[in-house]
């Protein structure tokens, strides 16, 4: 697991998706979450990416905060 950056780029690039600014913000822009929806059961994950999300937020806090925010940006439909 890449442990040098644990900001929304890094989440990205540790999901295996673009981490340019415009390929964040339309990524964001095309994978809406329901308010209250649990970031790593949304359909759009893949069983890999959904495992490294659900141990991030149970028992890594170093990912945890980018994970948080991924959540709250997908929630808002905004970057």
């Amino acid at each position: 697991m890449d442990t040098s950056n644990h900001q929304l780029p890094g989440l990205f690039r540790q999901l295996g998706l673009a981490d340019e600014p415009a390929a964040m913000r339309a990524f964001i822009a095309s994978h809406p979450l329901p308010p209250g929806a649990s970031l790593a059961e949304a359909p759009f994950w893949s069983a890999a990416q959904a495992s490294f999300l659900r141990q991030a937020l149970e028992c890594d806090a170093e990912w945890s905060e980018a994970v948080d925010e991924l959540a709250v940006l997908l929630q808002q439909g905004e970057s």
